[in-house]
């Protein structure tokens, strides 16, 4: 019977420290395999070109040899590589991690000691304890995961999140478990989120009507109007642009910084992805096409003998709309909603971000920052990725030298 099976087996921890080189691991269990043990546990760390290595062995129990033979060599074999050896007998395995499993994800610009300070003793506050601490990333920002366990996933999100905006970081939190390796639905918003630009107020640059335009798409957005209503003003004041503005409309719009890592490195993953938006079809449908997405919905212009008329026809993709095309698009990909991850930035976003497992607000209004399980507030849209565990590393491993920033 295995000593994490037997809380009754006697234990060696045998700790390594120094500067890493090849060879260090593998040297260890040469050195332990003498003595006939067998592996509980191991965790190795490298900073800055420093190892930490644990070793948690059951101590030996071959005809000749004891625990006292062991840790000499152990610590002659450290000696002579100019290492530290350190050796503590106990009995049995790691405690069991708590239940309630969660990954925290911090996202900084910079992370400072302090902020990290204030993480760590609000998740102890509710009875979370860090197990594990890993850097997804140093640039553009700093994003670390704290594994912790002994507190439920919504209370700990709740606490964090209310955390977060005191000290100006970004803190995602979601359950662990098989789950989070799954394949995934991603649906973003366009305006604003997968773009920088607003899709109307660019057609109303061409009509003269830029100013009035944007005026009521920021009070729309605000939450402050009814979507549908201010959709219908504002594309009455296009009625008579020339259908070439779409062409020209489309050559204007700016992705946002790190959009294409995010939607290359997600469909590399086996994931799918899709938009939805309250602006155009004349510019999602294009932007599909460029950029390989497996869905996108949105409102279309109406363009009769060549002009648009100032209207739009079909289904209008507003806030309920969204939230309707992420479980339409979740059911055709087969996706399970729970696997869903939905970003966007305005109020007519917030159904869809509450509907999806995960819900981004990205560089989002206080009332959407407020109301979604997670808020980024830096100007990469690829950060999204380190939410999901995934590392800067693995991402420019798979790009090469194509990585964006």
């Amino acid at each position: 019977m295995s000593a994490s099976q037997n809380s009754d087996v006697r234990t060696l921890l045998v700790k390594i420290f120094g500067k890493d080189r090849p060879g260090i691991t593998a040297g260890l269990f040469d050195t332990l395999a003498a003595y006939a043990v067998d592996v509980v546990d191991i965790e190795q760390v490298v900073s800055r070109g420093r190892l930490v290595l644990c070793a948690l062995v059951t101590e030996p129990t071959a005809a000749g040899t004891d625990a006292g033979e062991l840790r000499a060599t152990v610590h002659s074999w450290a000696d002579s590589l100019n290492l530290q050896a350190e050796i503590i007998s106990g009995v049995g395995d790691n405690r069991p991690r708590g239940s309630g499993r969660s990954h925290v994800t911090v996202l900084g610009h910079p992370l400072t000691a302090e902020t990290t300070a204030a993480i760590a003793a609000r998740i102890t506050s509710i009875g979370g304890n860090i197990d594990r601490i890993f850097r997804l990333a140093k640039y553009p920002v700093t994003a670390v995961e704290f594994a912790v366990s002994g507190t439920e996933t919504e209370a700990l999100r709740t606490v964090l999140a209310t955390q977060a905006a005191d000290i100006g970081v970004d803190v995602a939190v979601v359950s662990a478990g098989l789950h989070r390796r799954a394949q995934r639905l991603v649906v973003m918003d366009v305006d604003s989120t997968l773009i920088q630009d607003e899709v109307i107020e660019l057609f109303a640059a061409h009509a003269g009507c830029e100013a009035e335009v944007a005026e009521v798409t920021a009070a729309a957005m605000r939450g402050e109007l009814d979507f549908e209503q201010s959709l219908h003003a504002r594309v009455a004041l296009l009625k008579g642009l020339d259908v070439s503005v779409v062409d020209k409309v489309r050559s204007e719009v700016r992705l946002t910084p790190g959009a294409r890592t995010l939607i290359r490195t997600l469909k590399r993953l086996g994931f799918q992805v899709g938009v939805v938006s309250g602006g155009f079809t004349q510019v999602t449908d294009d932007l599909k096409e460029r950029l390989g997405l497996d869905f996108a919905s949105a409102n279309t212009l109406e363009i009769v003998d060549g002009k648009l008329t100032g209207r739009v026809t079909g289904e209008i993709v507003d806030r309920a709309g969204k939230a309707r095309l992420l479980r339409r698009f979740a059911d055709e990909a087969g996706v399970p909603l729970a696997q869903t991850v939905a970003i966007g930035d305005g109020a007519n976003d917030l159904d869809m971000l509450n509907a999806a497992g995960l819900g981004v607000a990205f560089n989002a209004k206080p009332v959407v920052r407020e109301a979604a399980h997670t808020a980024v507030n830096v100007p990469f849209l690829d950060t999204v990725l380190y939410l999901l565990g995934i590392t800067r590393e693995e991402v420019e491993a798979a790009d090469g030298e194509g990585a964006e920033h």
